[in-house]
């Protein structure tokens, strides 16, 4: 029926699920590095080239994995996913939702704008500003978190909890990211992370943090939840804000009970969801690619079963 690209640079466990649940509905998938991509611009071949597809173009490309570098390695990277588009072939989630996603200043604007609640937020160039900034906060009784304004699983992000830690306050590339520290609910360090996939939050879990940072990655617990409407609600629709086919929403419930959006992941890891819950995410995510980008049979409306 096809084949299909999956730009990753580490298939690991997460490639597998998804060669598998791309197989089961009648395409093979190839794992492509978009280090290993570039354009070609000649008439009679293919502008774009991607290794194992010079003949014959993908289906469809499932974005993985963007691999970082300089402005221009990054750009380039992207350049290949808008120019995939532009060409006619479905890539999930497509370059502007990675734009979107990735910039945690546009991320925090664009929640902010869909009237959707996040942690006060700076994101400017001056350090004598963020100094000031930081120096108020801390004064007022508040802590920050300075973090990178590119970077994912808690790489770089500090938290200033007192003014000896200023020292500490460092730019990302010229540009301070700044934001309230929000505490959780309860005892420890928790928040929930949603799965959305085309505009349905198909699955939640609370991670428990060892500190305040709760990555998974740098070892915290996951553990099933309900589903509240409510917290449904606000993931797809920080989901629909960054206009993303799939997220994976980070949400914490605040000391007074109200729900604040910290993140939208646009290239999400599923593997600590699965651990609690019984839900095939590979499966779905393979499902929406093909039933509503490639044979294009629905319209807006979730094309599998819960």
């Amino acid at each position: 029926m096809g084949r299909i690209a999956i730009f990753t640079d580490d298939p690991g466990w997460h490639g597998r699920q998804l060669r598998e649940a791309f197989a089961e509905l009648g395409y093979a998938s190839e794992f492509v590095s978009l280090t290993e991509c570039k354009f070609t611009i000649s008439n009679g071949r293919f502008p774009v080239q991607i290794p194992g597809f010079e003949s014959e173009l993908p289906a469809a490309a499932f974005v993985r994995g963007v691999p970082g570098g300089s402005l221009e390695e990054v750009v380039l990277y992207l350049d290949i996913l808008h120019a995939l588009k532009a060409m006619g072939i479905s890539v999930y989630n497509n370059g502007h939702a990675v734009e979107r996603s990735v910039d945690k200043g546009m991320t925090s604007f664009l929640l902010h704008n869909a009237g959707l609640p996040t942690p006060l937020t700076w994101v400017l160039r001056s350090r004598e500003e963020a100094l000031a900034i930081a120096e108020s906060e801390l004064k007022n009784g508040s802590m920050l978190i300075s973090k990178p304004l590119f970077g994912s699983q808690g790489e770089g992000i500090r938290r200033i909890e007192k003014m000896t830690d200023l020292f500490w306050l460092t730019d990302s590339h010229g540009v301070f990211y700044l934001q309230r520290f929000v505490h959780c609910a309860g005892e420890g360090f928790s928040d929930h992370r949603v799965f959305v996939i085309n505009g349905v939050a198909v699955g939640a879990m609370r991670r428990r943090g060892q500190f305040w940072l709760n990555n998974v990655a740098r070892g915290a617990k996951c553990e099933l939840i309900e589903i509240e409407p409510k917290l449904a609600a606000m993931a797809v629709k920080a989901t629909n804000a960054l206009e993303m086919d799939y997220a994976g929403v980070d949400i914490i419930k605040d000391k007074a009970g109200n729900y604040t959006i910290i993140e939208v992941n646009s290239i999400p890891a599923w593997k600590g969801l699965e651990s609690v819950c019984e839900v095939n995410i590979a499966g779905l995510l393979a499902g929406d690619l093909v039933n509503r980008l490639i044979f294009k049979e629905t319209s807006g409306v979730l094309a599998f079963e819960l």
